[in-house]
């Protein structure tokens, strides 16, 4: 009964089962495979995109694929905006910084982990461009799912496009919850990227099935010139690159992405649902996928974590605030267990 986050979670059978299949032959290494083939054109397919017009590069970590994408759009004396509360910005230990060799963050605020296009437009009036004394601002980065839960639609993410795009900057989208927030909108993932104005996206997965399996996607391939190079030097350059592009390949057959995504979001729902009734608890807002913000008494919290419910506090929206996610496999059974003990009802 883990609701601390959605890494906690196993891998799919699915994906499970693939790997398995994948494993049972030899292939060449170094992305060199026909699995790996195969995920560039079920990549260019999902997204809407001819072959020649996507580059993709599968990779382990979320942290890499957002530190290396950034290495490609952004160059050491450059600047990239961020919400202050970004993973790139406070949960990577300067991975991005490294893999730039030096490129600025700069966080700006908004609510919900959220940019606005005013707050964008403000933090680029001075017009630092040209002035040798500033880093030069190069790549605006949003995430979505927000890290306070949020969700962007495609409409706002073409808002922000388009003032980053009118200063020079590049729109990179953190997605290692990608497949919740399409789920939460009902959008296509070309609807939410690329057609919305998004230049790159760290396309996640492990979050939402996969054993550890993340995307760089560029959906202008110039932006992903010497990609491969640095994600050589980064050490993401897997000699059995296959076993990350099954998981992948899994991840996008059939729908299990969305799939997963939906009970997820459904379950996070049924959570919010549950807790309404309770007295000793307030949600902090609706949610919008997978993650819900809870207020707590101390002795509500303390009962749940004693019944064998594991949470994080969420000391940002609050002292006595903390946050329940739900995954891909989450079971209904054990939402309704959380909701009756938080009602003060025996658990089932």
């Amino acid at each position: 009964m883990n609701f601390c986050s959605d890494n906690v979670t196993g891998a799919a059978p699915a994906i499970l089962e693939h790997l398995a299949a994948v494993n049972a032959e030899p292939a060449m290494p170094y992305g060199a495979d026909p699995v790996t083939k195969r995920l560039e054109s079920a990549l260019a397919a999902t997204f809407e995109r001819a072959e020649e017009q996507i580059a993709s590069f599968p990779v382990a970590t979320g942290t890499a694929a957002n530190a290396l994408i950034l290495s490609s759009l952004v160059p050491p004396y450059g600047a990239a905006l961020c919400h202050r509360d970004a993973h790139i910005n406070v949960d990577e230990c300067g991975a991005p910084e490294l893999f730039t060799s030096g490129a600025k963050l700069i966080p700006l605020d908004g609510p919900a982990a959220k940019l606005t296009p005013a707050a964008v437009e403000q933090a680029l009036a001075g017009d630092w461009r040209g002035v040798v004394h500033h880093a030069q601002p190069a790549c605006l980065s949003i995430t979505n799912v927000t890290e306070a839960g949020a969700v962007y639609t495609p409409d706002e993410v073409a808002a922000l496009a388009e003032v980053a795009h009118a200063h020079g900057l590049a729109l990179h989208m953190d997605g290692a919850r990608f497949a919740n927030a399409i789920a939460a909108v009902g959008c296509t993932a070309a609807e939410m990227t690329w057609k919305a104005g998004v230049d790159a996206l760290s396309f996640g997965a492990t979050k939402n099935g996969a054993m550890a399996a993340e995307a760089a996607i560029f959906f202008d391939p110039a932006h992903a010139r010497d990609f491969a190079f640095r994600r050589k030097r980064g050490g993401h350059l897997f000699s059995k690159m296959r076993f990350l592009s099954a998981q992948l390949e899994a991840y996008l057959a059939d729908g299990l992405w969305l799939d997963n995504a939906r009970h997820a979001n459904a379950m996070a729902k049924r959570l919010a649902d549950g807790v309404r009734a309770a007295a000793d608890a307030r949600l902090a807002e609706e949610p919008a996928a997978n993650e819900v913000f809870i207020h707590l008494g101390a002795e509500t919290a303390a009962m749940l974590r004693d019944a064998g419910f594991q949470f994080y506090p969420w000391p940002a929206l609050g002292a006595d605030c903390h946050r329940f996610v739900t995954a891909w496999s989450t079971d209904p059974a054990d939402v309704d267990r959380l909701t009756a003990a938080a009602r003060g009802q025996a658990a089932a």
